[in-house]
Order: C-alpha cells, then sequence, then structure tokens
C-alpha cells in the first residue's frame, strides 16, 4: 500500500473525500509516518476570511480569538464555514515522518512557512496569544500536520519572519501574474492589499517600460502608498461592488480602450462585474480573491455578452516562493511599504 499522500486518513466520516472538502478533519498525535509535525507559531488567515470573522464578531480582538478557536475544534482546521478559505501559517519543524519527502531537505527545528491552504490543514490551538487584526494574523500556541503533498518554504535568512510570512500568504498571485503580463499590455489590479501591491510590482516588472499599470482600490489611503513608491501609473479610486462605476473609471482612464488583463484582490464579495466590465473583448481575468463567485462570474459575463477568458488563481505556481522573496529584495520601496504595514 502507498503512503498517504494526501492525508486522506485524516478525514472523519467521508471516505473519499479530500482534506479541504472535508466537513471534519483528525489534527490528533502521532505524526504519521507521511507526515510532518510543526509547532505552529502564527496563523496568516486570508483576507476575505478575517474580515468575515471580524464583523461577525463586532471587531473585538477577544471575540475574534474565541470564534477562530471555535472553528479549529469543530473542523480540525481553519476554515471559515461562510467563505470557505482558510489562510497559511508560519512554525518550528518538530516531526518529520520517515516517509515524508522533506525528509532529505529539512530537520526539526527548521522554521517555515506552509504554502497549502489553512483549510485542509489538520490544526489544533491549545492558547491563542495574541489577535493582530490589522494584518489579519493570530499568534498561537498549538500544532499542525502537513501532508506529503502540501508544499512549503524555509523561512529566509535575510528578513524578518513576519515581512517573509506576509509575502508569502499571497506568492501565488505575482507568479501567475507573470505567465500572462507581457510588454505592451494595460494591467489594472483590483484591491490595495498585499497581494496586489505584489502583483503590480510584478506586472510592472513584466511590462519592461512598455504599457500601463493601474491600481483600484476604495481606500485613498492605500492608494497614495502604491503610488507614492511608483507602483502604478494610474490610481482610480472606485467601489468594486458598483461594476459600471467602475467600468466608466476604467474607461476613461484608458481612453475608452479598457484593460487586456484584470487582476482581482479585492476581499470582498460582489467584484466580479466590475473586473469583467473592465477588461477588453479577448482579454483576461484573473481571480485571486477567496470571495469570489463562480457563478456570478460565470453568468455575469455571459449576461452582458463578454467575450473574455476568466482564470482562478489556486495560490500555486512553480518557484512562487522564490519569486514573491525575490521582489521583496529587489524593490527596497515596496519591501519598505510590507514592513511598515504587515510587519
Amino acid at each position: 500500500m502507498g503512503i498517504d499522500l494526501y492525508g486522506l486518513s485524516r478525514v472523519l466520516g467521508e471516505k473519499g473525500v479530500l482534506p479541504q472538502r472535508a466537513r471534519k478533519l483528525d489534527p490528533a498525535l502521532p505524526c504519521r509516518e507521511a507526515e510532518l509535525l510543526i509547532d505552529v507559531e502564527s496563523l496568516n488567515i486570508d483576507a476575505a476570511s478575517f474580515k468575515q470573522i471580524k464583523e461577525e464578531v463586532g471587531g473585538e480582538p477577544g471575540r475574534i480569538a474565541a470564534r477562530i478557536q471555535e472553528i479549529v475544534r469543530e473542523r480540525g482546521k481553519m476554515q471559515n464555514p461562510v467563505t470557505g478559505s482558510g489562510g497559511m501559517l508560519l512554525g518550528r519543524v518538530k516531526e518529520i515522518g520517515p516517509k515524508h519527502p522533506a525528509r532529505e531537505v529539512l530537520k526539526p527545528g527548521d522554521r517555515i512557512a506552509t504554502l497549502v491552504s489553512l483549510s485542509l490543514t489538520p490544526l489544533v490551538i491549545e492558547e491563542i496569544k495574541a489577535v493582530h487584526p490589522e494584518i489579519d494574523r493570530v499568534d498561537i500556541r498549538g500544532h499542525a500536520i502537513l501532508f506529503a503533498s502540501g508544499i512549503y518554504a524555509k523561512l529566509p535568512s535575510d528578513m524578518a519572519d513576519t515581512l517573509a510570512l506576509a509575502a508569502l500568504d499571497v506568492c501565488g498571485a505575482p507568479a501567475l501574474v507573470a505567465r500572462y503580463v507581457r510588454p505592451g499590455m494595460t494591467v489594472a489590479v483590483l484591491g490595495a492589499g498585499k497581494s496586489g501591491a505584489l502583483c503590480l510590482a510584478q506586472a510592472r516588472r513584466d511590462l519592461k517600460g512598455q504599457g500601463k499599470v493601474l491600481a483600484l482600490d476604495i481606500s485613498e489611503k492605500a492608494l497614495a502608498a502604491l503610488s507614492g513608491i511608483g507602483l502604478c501609473d494610474t490610481a482610480l479610486k472606485v467601489d468594486a461592488t458598483q461594476a459600471v462605476d467602475v467600468m466608466e473609471a476604467v474607461s476613461q482612464a484608458t481612453g475608452g480602450a479598457l484593460c487586456d488583463l484584470v487582476v482581482n484582490c479585492a476581499s470582498v464579495g460582489n467584484t466580479e462585474m466590475a473586473s469583467i466590465l473592465s477588461v477588453k473583448d479577448g482579454g483576461t481575468v484573473i481571480f485571486f480573491s477567496m470571495a469570489t463567485s463562480f457563478t456570478a462570474a460565470a453568468l455575469g459575463a455571459e449576461g452582458v455578452g463578454k467575450d473574455v477568458t476568466m482564470l482562478v488563481g489556486n495560490g500555486y505556481a512553480p518557484g512562487h516562493a522564490d519569486l514573491t522573496l525575490d521582489l521583496l529584495r529587489s524593490e527596497p520601496a515596496l519591501r519598505k511599504l510590507f514592513e511598515t504595514r504587515y510587519v
């Protein structure tokens, strides 16, 4: 019998269901032969998930902590039952199963960040030490299990753990942007948070001075920060839930041409049509937001007769961690922005 590559043995009561889809996981010790045991220090909760929890409980840190603990106790993992999303974690390797592939490259004591979602990661929280609502992070004492198929990154020695964690949390976004941006394009990024800033930096790099980058957000402060370090050519203050208003703003900014590529990094729902209406016929929309509705996007594009390629960013692309950390190393202003805002 082969190793349990995907963690199927950790699924409770649902035969043949993968851990991400499962209602509940078994996070109990001991660590099994194809697993990696992690002493967890921090959880970076997905932005859409943290926003939903914060609004549900009224924003008070103690109540946020209680709600997160409740979810993890009920599900054996941190998967928001409303958004379905999770996040990622930072911790220290405690034990490596004899059949886990990381046995060749990791050793107990190494510090790592997991690059798979908390929505499929068996987790036990013994204590929540601190809640940081401004950066969607909680510091905890507990343990987590990484399956043989789970990807991770060793924390770099040339930057603070918290900085690396903030960037690695969304490293799939700029990596996919790198696949689709070409010189001469007009690119819009919806959302001025972590993933938005990285996508803007990557798009600007790939355009090589030929093309245009637009940043869209409802926050003037966030847009000013991005404009101030040269990450965009044009900053548009818009409410992404108001699709027609967004389309009109983008049309004006592009002389009616609209965009070749729109990257949606918004942390709120009902932004699908703003993205679709802002891209030209034959263009592409990449949805990185965990608040995206496939139904709204597919039926919405059909409803307005828009010929648009729509991609779902799955958070993984080969080399995504190295690409993202290299962005921070090579862009001092971007790194300073992350250190100021997210560390």
